[in-house]
């Protein structure tokens, strides 16, 4: 870490909302419930997948992964924020800084392209279903997983390494609630013109690309379905309209921050915040509402429990 930058800049000031007290409690109420049942939900997506046999299949370990990855996505700036509101001064060093600059895009990016791999098994699963089991085999599906939390880490320290180059010598006040990339490089003691033009290059290979990829991918799904026997189709149809749900939600305020910045803040922080807190919340409420198969394993799961309290 660039000793320089720490010298002049040790930390930053994370301005949130301001000094409204009664906001401020309003807002730790919400997102401390809101946290913890992204926690309850992603987790219990996971125990169940994991517990119930009839779920140990591809689709549903790709599913597993990415509540995992939802649940750290969440859990890379939420904790702070919510701490920060019962904070009269808001302050974040120079390395947790970069910290959560690292793993909010390590694990952003992983996750795009972990919705990629899921259209490809929805895509095996519609399009060539006698393959299915030989093409999506554990091993397949292992280093899928492992390509796209190899993605992200290149997709981030590509950009760490540049951001920890950059000379901060004042001022130190991010108009946000945790660090993010837009927003430090407006603070360097440079012209940054040409850094955020490399940056939304950057974001913009991995996010826009992931975005056209699963756009193509789920349309010719879709288009194939079609062709399909009504009872197929129906189930094929609801199982990719809560995967195009869960892009749609995941990419456009990602797009809109990083990629097409409108440069409005306070819907910058709304979209910055969406990111953090919402999405990962989302994806498992959408994937177990939707899906028929998960409703059912919530069902013999508590059956089960009940049966057991019963005979206890």
């Amino acid at each position: 870490m660039n000793k320089a930058n720490q010298s002049a800049v040790s930390e930053f000031v994370l301005l949130g909302v301001g000094n409204s007290w009664n906001i401020q409690t309003l807002l730790f109420l919400i997102f401390l419930m809101i946290y913890l049942m992204t926690l309850t939900g992603n987790i219990a997506v996971m125990v169940l997948i994991i517990l119930d046999p009839q779920l140990h299949s591809p689709m549903y370990f790709l599913l597993a992964n990415l509540s995992f990855v939802d649940m750290w996505l969440s859990s890379v700036t939420t904790p702070k924020m919510i701490t920060d509101f019962l904070r009269e001064v808001k302050t974040i060093s120079f390395g947790g800084c970069m910290c959560q600059i690292f793993f909010v895009h390590f694990i952003a990016a992983s996750e795009m392209v972990l919705l990629v791999v899921m259209a490809y098994d929805r895509y095996v699963a519609i399009c060539k279903p006698l393959h299915y089991s030989t093409i999506m085999s554990l091993h397949r599906c292992t280093g899928l997983v492992a390509t796209t939390w190899i993605t992200g880490f290149v997709h981030s320290m590509s950009q760490l390494v540049v951001i920890m180059k950059l000379p901060f010598c004042g001022p130190r006040e991010i108009d946000s609630f945790f660090c993010d990339i837009p927003l430090v490089i407006k603070l360097a003691c440079m012209d940054s013109y040409n850094l955020d033009i490399l940056i939304n290059v950057d974001c913009g290979l991995v996010a826009v690309t992931c975005f056209v990829v699963l756009l193509i991918s789920y349309t010719y799904i879709l288009l194939t379905v079609r062709q399909s026997s009504k009872t197929g189709a129906s189930k094929a149809l609801s199982t990719c309209t809560a995967h195009i749900t869960v892009v749609v939600i995941f990419f456009v305020p990602c797009i809109f921050i990083y990629v097409w910045p409108l440069n409005i803040t306070w819907l910058d922080k709304f979209l910055a915040v969406f990111y953090a807190i919402f999405v990962p919340l989302l994806n498992p409420a959408i994937y177990t509402l939707r899906n028929k198969e998960m409703r059912n394993a919530v069902k013999r799961f508590r059956n089960y429990f009940m049966y057991s309290q019963e005979n206890t």
